[in-house]
């Protein structure tokens, strides 16, 4: 592409999208897959390694501009404060980045399918041809209400009818214009200055500057993509839904032919920024989102959320939610188990079922199978926590850390107070709440000394089952005696 790279791409992202019915989200920063709209015509657009990529913000600009810089940093707003038509943005755009001579790739902020391959390939055929202009169109099942593309004797762009002013036989022409365009920069700009506004919208029409330049007497083109699908604009909720499928499909697809097991694509939903090695095994009702890897061999599923988590080669996980974990090589991961953020699990390390971690190292080996919530914490090789456990990590004020060595024996329903530090090899009583650090191979016990208080249930809770159920127990003692 370096042969005609583009002096600068412009994204239209001005509309205010009022079918979206949204108050509180400008129409270009709904997601789908992990990004917003305007993110995907971005990335397809950088991959065109253009000069100067110019984004034509307006409605909730403040937020979109703040999501740029987040996102693409060097893309550059232009603010288009009154919204008079797509000529009118373009042409602020080309003022505001300074942009005269070159290639201008003009796209729209609102269609998060297109590929970045069929942007290449449009400037690619406009070089070719040495057009002034080349659309993009594609063929679309139901051309009505869309704009056919004219074609002459060699394939030029003769016309642009819309449908409204089409006859009955170019109403047949299946070939519609999506509204993205390639230009030769200095006949834009010089076309845009003799835009009118005299239509019923007052507007300045881009489509108007195609006819000009056949007026000059300069050809145009057009790209035909192949994917009517992905030329598709997003206007409402359910066309976003449609697109989300889309677009999920697609990125399921491509994971599948390069060897990743996908038992259900239905039910299973990957962003685009995911990444996931051949051989890994997803299983139905999972949703890895963010920058989430999967390596070689894993399974994830049925019914995981990950997010920004990364999975180490042949390790399992099911039915749990992850977070900004790191899961190990060999490990195994729920069912039911929650990582929070922090959570870093090593080599054959065990989360079972009903456990919760923040912020905790979980060593080589070892395992915390049941019903537990590890907190600040870092446990060695080789140990094992008891069902029911508590690392008591908050005393209120501040968050605090609980040390386990190797190859610890942490008994059940034991609470670590935090600041506390279990040496190696130390075990722990059931019941006990360790507030003082153990030495190594040293034996805990945290616990009072229990005291039965014969016949109390009889005495205080007469006419009970527990009570009546008590006497026959005393009775049958007495017998047996």
């Amino acid at each position: 592409m370096s042969s005609s790279r583009p002096s600068a791409v412009i994204v239209l992202a001005a509309g205010e999208g009022t079918r979206m019915k949204s108050r509180k989200i400008p129409k270009v920063l709904h997601e789908l897959a992990g990004r917003s709209m305007v993110g995907h015509v971005v990335a397809a657009a950088r991959a065109l390694a253009p000069e100067r990529l110019v984004v034509v913000v307006g409605h909730g600009r403040e937020k979109v501009v703040e999501h740029l810089q987040a996102v693409e940093p060097t893309a550059l707003p232009v603010t288009q404060t009154e919204q008079n038509g797509t000529g009118h943005a373009v042409r602020i755009a080309l003022d505001g980045a300074a942009v005269a001579a070159g290639t201008v790739v003009v796209t729209n902020g609102d269609h998060p399918l297109l590929r970045a391959q069929t942007l290449e390939d449009l400037v690619r055929l406009h070089h070719d041809e040495g057009n002034a202009v080349t659309l993009l169109s594609t063929e679309m099942p139901d051309p009505t209400g869309y704009g056919r593309i004219v074609r002459g004797s060699q394939g030029e762009v003769t016309a642009i009818v819309e449908h409204k002013d089409a006859d009955d036989g170019q109403r047949e022409i299946s070939e519609i214009n999506v509204g993205m365009y390639v230009f030769d920069g200095l006949l834009l700009a010089d076309a845009l200055k003799r835009v009118t506004t005299d239509n019923a919208n007052g507007e300045e029409y881009l489509t108007d500057v195609v006819g000009i330049l056949r007026g000059d007497g300069h050809r145009a083109g057009a790209y035909k993509a192949a994917d009517w699908v992905e030329t598709q604009g997003v206007n409402d909720r359910v066309q976003l839904a449609g697109a989300r499928r889309q677009l999920n499909d697609r990125i399921l697809e491509a994971h599948m032919r390069a060897g990743v097991t996908i038992v259900d694509p239905a039910s299973t939903w990957v962003d685009v920024q995911v990444t996931i090695d051949a051989d890994a095994v997803i299983k139905p009702g999972t949703q890895l989102h963010g920058d989430t890897h999967v390596a070689a061999g894993a399974e994830i599923g049925p019914n995981c959320t990950l997010t920004d988590t990364s999975v180490g080669e042949d390790a399992v996980v099911i039915n749990a939610v992850c977070d900004q974990a790191e899961i190990g090589p060999q490990t195994s991961v729920g069912p039911f188990a929650y990582l929070r953020p922090g959570t870093r699990l090593a080599r054959k390390a065990k989360v079972g079922t009903y456990v919760e971690t923040k912020n905790a190292v979980v060593g080589e080996g070892t395992k915390v199978p049941h019903l537990t919530y590890v907190g600040d914490a870092e446990i060695g090789a080789g140990s094992n926590i008891g069902a029911a456990c508590v690392f008591v990590n908050y005393d209120g004020v501040e968050k605090r850390k609980s040390v386990v060595g190797d190859h610890v024996k942490v008994g059940s329903d034991n609470m670590l107070v935090a600041p506390v530090t279990i040496g190696d090899g130390a075990y722990t009583a059931a019941g006990s709440v360790i507030t003082e650090d153990v030495p190594p191979g040293a034996m805990a016990v945290a616990r009072a000394r229990q005291r039965n208080v014969e016949g109390w249930v009889e005495r205080k809770r007469p006419g009970t089952p527990s009570a009546e159920a008590a006497r026959r127990a005393a009775e049958r003692a007495k017998q047996g005696d």
